[in-house]
């Protein structure tokens, strides 16, 4: 089943100028250059998935980085200690 984008995606890929468009269009991977090259998907619907595929993986880079972040701030907190008691 062909996955359809959010009336939000598609109207920001109408929003989008050529050459914001050509830029999405190269980023495309996997089954959507494929589909849209087998004429199954438009390319404004293709360009819609793309913008939400690349939403989706920005908002989990964000959680990782806050937990890799959340992560070094308490081991650094943990080493700040450690050194003061080796310092005593």
């Amino acid at each position: 089943m062909a996955k359809i984008s959010s009336p939000e995606y598609e109207a920001k890929a109408r929003a989008l100028s050529e050459e914001e468009a050509e830029r999405l269009l190269s980023r495309m991977s996997g089954k959507l250059p494929k589909r849209l090259h087998k004429e199954k998907l438009t390319r404004e619907e293709a360009l819609a998935i793309q913008l939400e595929v690349e939403d989706e993986q920005l908002q989990e880079w964000r959680k990782n980085m806050k937990a890799l972040n959340t992560h070094i701030e308490e081991t650094g907190k943990f080493k700040a200690m450690a050194d003061k008691k080796s310092k005593k």
